[in-house]
Protein backbone atom coordinates (compact mmCIF):
# COMPACT_ATOMS: atom_id res chain seq x y z
CA UNK A 1 0.00 0.00 0.00
CA UNK A 2 2.98 2.37 0.92
CA UNK A 3 4.57 1.46 -2.54
CA UNK A 4 1.37 1.95 -4.44
CA UNK A 5 0.79 5.89 -2.58
CA UNK A 6 4.24 6.30 -3.33
CA UNK A 7 3.98 5.90 -7.00
CA UNK A 8 0.78 7.68 -6.92
CA UNK A 9 2.66 10.52 -5.54
CA UNK A 10 5.24 10.81 -7.76
CA UNK A 11 2.73 10.97 -10.47
CA UNK A 12 0.53 13.86 -9.30
CA UNK A 13 4.21 15.92 -8.63
CA UNK A 14 5.33 15.22 -11.84
CA UNK A 15 2.05 16.05 -13.77
CA UNK A 16 2.17 19.50 -11.54
CA UNK A 17 5.65 20.47 -12.66
CA UNK A 18 5.00 19.42 -16.63
CA UNK A 19 2.08 21.67 -16.49
CA UNK A 20 4.31 24.55 -14.78
CA UNK A 21 6.56 23.81 -17.88
CA UNK A 22 4.41 24.04 -20.28
CA UNK A 23 2.30 27.55 -18.78
CA UNK A 24 5.90 28.76 -18.92
CA UNK A 25 6.25 27.94 -22.83
CA UNK A 26 3.68 29.77 -23.90
CA UNK A 27 4.24 32.83 -21.76
CA UNK A 28 7.68 33.13 -23.74
CA UNK A 29 6.04 32.44 -26.85
CA UNK A 30 3.17 35.16 -26.43
CA UNK A 31 5.32 38.01 -24.97
CA UNK A 32 7.22 39.97 -27.93
CA UNK A 33 8.45 43.03 -28.01
CA UNK A 34 8.97 45.52 -30.59
CA UNK A 35 12.21 44.18 -31.94
CA UNK A 36 10.62 40.84 -32.67
CA UNK A 37 7.22 42.54 -33.72
CA UNK A 38 9.36 44.57 -36.19
CA UNK A 39 11.00 41.21 -37.37
CA UNK A 40 7.96 39.86 -37.67
CA UNK A 41 6.46 42.51 -39.93
CA UNK A 42 9.33 42.36 -41.94
CA UNK A 43 8.80 38.40 -42.67
CA UNK A 44 5.42 39.08 -43.94
CA UNK A 45 5.56 42.56 -45.51
CA UNK A 46 3.37 43.67 -42.67
CA UNK A 47 3.23 47.70 -42.95
CA UNK A 48 0.37 47.88 -40.83
CA UNK A 49 2.75 45.62 -38.41
CA UNK A 50 5.41 48.12 -39.44
CA UNK A 51 3.50 51.43 -38.27
CA UNK A 52 2.45 50.63 -35.33
CA UNK A 53 6.15 51.13 -34.33
CA UNK A 54 7.27 54.05 -36.77
CA UNK A 55 8.13 57.30 -35.10
CA UNK A 56 6.95 60.84 -35.82
CA UNK A 57 9.63 61.55 -38.54
CA UNK A 58 11.00 58.26 -40.30
CA UNK A 59 14.17 58.33 -42.11
CA UNK A 60 13.62 55.82 -45.29
CA UNK A 61 16.37 54.61 -47.68
CA UNK A 62 14.68 52.72 -51.22
CA UNK A 63 17.35 51.73 -53.54
CA UNK A 64 19.83 54.73 -52.79
CA UNK A 65 16.76 57.18 -52.72
CA UNK A 66 16.50 58.72 -49.52
CA UNK A 67 14.36 60.92 -47.01
CA UNK A 68 12.71 61.91 -44.34
CA UNK A 69 9.17 60.75 -44.04
CA UNK A 70 6.15 61.85 -41.45
CA UNK A 71 4.48 58.93 -40.02
CA UNK A 72 1.49 58.92 -41.95
CA UNK A 73 3.81 59.79 -45.31
CA UNK A 74 6.25 56.89 -44.64
CA UNK A 75 3.27 54.02 -44.28
CA UNK A 76 2.07 54.80 -47.84
CA UNK A 77 5.57 54.91 -48.76
CA UNK A 78 6.12 51.12 -47.15
CA UNK A 79 2.63 50.18 -48.95
CA UNK A 80 4.19 51.09 -52.74
CA UNK A 81 7.20 49.12 -51.59
CA UNK A 82 5.64 46.37 -50.74
CA UNK A 83 2.98 45.85 -53.21
CA UNK A 84 5.85 46.15 -55.95
CA UNK A 85 7.88 44.00 -54.01
CA UNK A 86 6.20 40.89 -52.38
CA UNK A 87 8.35 39.28 -49.72
CA UNK A 88 9.29 36.00 -50.21
CA UNK A 89 11.86 35.55 -47.22
CA UNK A 90 13.35 37.61 -44.69
CA UNK A 91 16.35 36.35 -42.98
CA UNK A 92 17.80 38.41 -39.47
CA UNK A 93 21.46 38.00 -39.44
CA UNK A 94 22.62 40.63 -37.13
CA UNK A 95 21.26 42.53 -34.38
CA UNK A 96 22.28 44.44 -31.41
CA UNK A 97 21.77 47.60 -29.04
CA UNK A 98 20.43 47.89 -25.58
CA UNK A 99 18.24 51.15 -25.11
CA UNK A 100 18.34 51.50 -28.84
CA UNK A 101 18.37 48.25 -31.18
CA UNK A 102 19.03 47.69 -34.47
CA UNK A 103 18.65 44.86 -37.40
CA UNK A 104 20.21 43.92 -40.41
CA UNK A 105 18.78 40.77 -42.72
CA UNK A 106 18.31 39.44 -46.00
CA UNK A 107 14.94 39.82 -48.07
CA UNK A 108 13.80 38.18 -51.04
CA UNK A 109 11.18 39.28 -52.71
CA UNK A 110 9.23 38.69 -56.40
CA UNK A 111 11.30 41.24 -57.78
CA UNK A 112 14.58 41.63 -55.75
CA UNK A 113 16.96 40.74 -53.06
CA UNK A 114 17.42 43.47 -50.49
CA UNK A 115 19.74 43.89 -47.63
CA UNK A 116 17.49 45.38 -45.07
CA UNK A 117 18.38 47.48 -42.15
CA UNK A 118 16.45 49.15 -39.46
CA UNK A 119 16.86 50.94 -36.27
CA UNK A 120 14.48 51.48 -33.26
CA UNK A 121 15.05 53.89 -30.62
CA UNK A 122 13.87 54.41 -27.46
CA UNK A 123 11.05 57.40 -27.24
CA UNK A 124 9.64 57.94 -23.66
CA UNK A 125 8.32 54.25 -22.48
CA UNK A 126 8.08 52.72 -26.33
CA UNK A 127 10.55 51.91 -28.50
CA UNK A 128 9.52 53.25 -32.14
CA UNK A 129 11.20 52.83 -35.42
CA UNK A 130 13.06 55.93 -36.68
CA UNK A 131 15.06 54.55 -40.25
CA UNK A 132 14.19 51.77 -42.50
CA UNK A 133 16.96 51.21 -45.04
CA UNK A 134 16.07 48.55 -48.50
CA UNK A 135 19.28 48.29 -50.15
CA UNK A 136 19.66 46.16 -53.31
CA UNK A 137 21.29 43.16 -53.19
Amino acid sequence: MKKLLMVLGIMLLGGAFTTQKLSARSIEITVAGPFDDVVAALKKGDVSGLASYLDNNVEINIAGKSNSYSKAQAEIILKDFFSKNQVKSFELVHQGGDNSRFGIGNMTTGSGNYRVSFFLQKKGGTMVLNELRFENK
